[in-house]
């Protein structure tokens, strides 16, 4: 953690909603003329694209059909440690971009599923923002949990993540219903012992629960809107959170225990608003008091 060079991590899964979570953000530092260094954790996977296809290969030809994305194997947890120590140390530190698609890939010059280069990061930013799988992960050899300031999880329950991730790579990837149960089956055991643990130590969780029938994923027609699902937050650590005025500001919430608020799902954005904004100016007032002393 970092007085002078703060960072915030919002960690889920692939599906979960991380990006509209980074949206709310952008928001939040456009308004209150904070500049942030973006990183995506997608940049700290081990392989590209082409390199992943035959990583799994190998796994599967010596009988390990569980290697996966949210595993260890599959990526730099060290790089990434190393780029929270110096950016909390320094400000700066070692990035790159995956490049997801041609549009991405267009101005590099590059095919899509490969890496940019890697260079620092532009000097003088206000805070690191990190989005991505394994922004609190600790493992024997690491501890990437120790670096940022603000720790969030994204975990919608397994049964919507499902859903989500199967109707996201059907209609954007083109895989068969087959092809993604598969690909899930394969991640389920890292993401038991990689993506579970994470939720302990994050500062705050923001898990949606639908109120519809989910019980079988699988043939789901539709992804249960935020109308249709109620929205779980909780906080590590209850202390100097406002609950009454939250409550009064979420209509129709209330509190499932005393660190825990239910609130209907179409307010995520509003009560990300409220929860983060206040938090990201006490880590700038931080910052602007560790620079002064």
């Amino acid at each position: 953690m970092s007085r002078r060079y703060p960072i915030v991590s919002v960690t889920g899964s692939s599906g979960a909603g991380t990006t509209s979570v980074m949206r709310t953000f952008k928001q939040i530092f456009r308004r209150e003329g904070v500049d942030a260094a973006f990183v995506e954790g997608d940049s700290f996977h081990r392989y590209d694209r082409a390199e992943m296809k035959a990583a799994m290969r190998d796994a599967h030809d010596r009988g390990d059909h569980a290697f996966s994305h949210f595993g260890a194997e599959a990526n730099l947890f060290d790089q990434l440690e190393e780029l929270f120590r110096t950016y909390g140390e320094t400000g700066t530190g070692k990035v790159r971009k995956y490049l997801h698609d041609d549009v991405e890939a267009a101005p590099y010059g590059q095919e899509p599923g490969t890496f940019t280069p890697w260079e620092s990061l532009p000097p003088d930013t206000d805070l690191l923002f990190y989005e991505g799988l394994h922004g609190a992960v600790v493992t024997d050899g690491v501890d990437i949990a120790r670096h940022p300031d603000l720790k969030i999880g994204v975990v919608p329950v397994i049964n919507l993540e499902w859903i989500q991730k199967l109707h996201r790579d059907k209609a954007s990837r083109g895989y068969s219903t087959e092809a993604v149960t598969e690909t899930i089956l394969r991640r389920m055991p890292d993401y038991v012992n990689y993506m579970c643990p994470q939720f302990t130590h994050t500062d705050v969780n923001f898990q949606r629960v639908p109120v519809v029938d989910t019980s079988n994923p699988f043939i789901a027609r539709t992804i249960p809107t935020a109308d249709e699902s109620m929205l779980i937050i909780r906080f590590r650590d209850p202390h100097g959170i406002d609950f009454p005025y939250l409550l009064s500001m979420l209509h129709d919430s209330f509190m499932s225990r005393p660190n825990t608020i239910v609130c209907p799902g179409g307010k995520m954005d509003l009560a990300m608003q409220l929860i983060f904004t206040p938090m990201i100016m006490r880590l700038m007032e931080r910052k602007r008091a560790a620079s002064v002393g």
